[in-house]
């Protein structure tokens, strides 16, 4: 933690303190520094080095903080050269910011229990985030863009890595197989997305970018995690979501109490509606491409792609069979 340290107190000087890694997360680093009463969170960025990235997330929650939203949202602190992103300086080239500590609870339990509060929370930041205008571009693409989005994962690479895995991938054909459908599924479903509705999106909404209320732990009082912030398909927040649901123990439940509290805040036209399963199956598309072109860049090794492998293969699974889906979903409208 030595260079941590050098690096808060040449960047941050009075929020230097004790500093404590926090566990989880796929693309980035985060530490606790403890304070005092000036705790903090640093967070450095593990898979870009693309300053225009973070200019931009910094610019949504600046504009963020000026909505009356009923759950918080991440507060960049600026550093003492008055700038909020900043340059580590052991030759990686990784940027590093640091945020206020918000109190909250890790959400551990079962999704069904604060769902509705979910719902009324991304609800609330569809809204708050329909209405402001960072007065700079987005950097990351929408989801319907696979390409724009992941070079690295052309047609030929991707089919070619389902069809011909590397040896360590040789034991998960089957989860391939499915992972190769759902592409190609995926690229020719694209046309006609662009003319959906459109506005800025979260895009990564989940259990593990939000916080609950500890003395209440059915409501949800912060969100988190503004990277992949851009414009793209207002539904495409609600189905993020709602991928993640899928699968757990009282999913109808969670979905239910997710759509009921969500259409309080934002109702979906029909054809926003009738798109869902398919947003709902390129998400999974997506995570699949994400970690793929990691492994391919080098960012992950091996043991990270099985992982996901799987974990997307199963979540394909589970949008199967679900007869109900459709009319709980329409709840949205």
């Amino acid at each position: 933690m030595l260079l941590l340290d050098r690096f808060v107190n040449e960047y941050w000087p009075e929020r230097i303190g004790e500093i404590r890694q926090k566990e989880g997360g796929w693309n980035n680093s985060t530490f606790v520094i403890l304070n005092g009463n000036k705790r903090s969170v640093l967070r450095i960025y593990n898979t870009h080095k693309d300053r225009g990235k973070i200019e931009f997330e910094h610019r949504v929650l600046e504009r963020l903080a000026a909505c009356p939203l009923a759950f918080a949202v991440p507060t960049p602190i600026a550093a003492r050269n008055g700038e909020t992103i900043a340059r580590l300086d052991d030759g990686s080239g990784r940027y590093a910011c640091l945020f206020s500590y918000i109190e909250g609870a890790a959400a551990v339990a079962d999704i069904s229990d604060y769902a509705w509060s979910f719902g009324q929370a991304a609800g609330g930041l569809t809204a708050a985030l329909a209405a402001i205008d960072p007065a700079i571009p987005p950097v990351y693409p929408p989801y319907y863009r696979l390409k724009e989005a992941y070079p690295l994962c052309d047609s030929d690479t991707v089919l070619d890595f389902c069809r011909n895995p590397h040896e360590p991938f040789r034991h998960l054909k089957g989860e391939l197989a499915l992972l190769e459908t759902a592409y190609t599924a995926a690229m020719s479903s694209l046309d006609g997305l662009e003319k959906l509705p459109h506005q800025l999106v979260h895009g990564d909404l989940n259990g593990s970018n939000l916080l609950l209320d500890p003395l209440s732990p059915s409501k949800v009082s912060a969100l988190l995690d503004f990277e992949f912030c851009t414009w793209d398909v207002r539904a495409m927040e609600a189905a993020v979501i709602l991928s993640g649901m899928l699968g757990t123990e009282r999913e109808r439940e969670a979905v239910r109490s997710f759509c009921e509290g969500y259409a309080g805040k934002v109702r979906l036209l029909g054809e926003e509606i009738e798109a869902l399963p398919i947003l709902l199956r390129l998400r999974v598309v997506d995570v699949f491409l994400h970690f793929l072109s990691r492994y391919l860049h080098g960012t992950d090794d091996s043991v990270v792609l099985v992982q996901q492998i799987g974990s997307q293969a199963s979540s394909l699974k589970q949008l199967d069979g679900k007869e109900w889906l459709s009319r709980e979903i329409g709840i949205l409208v």
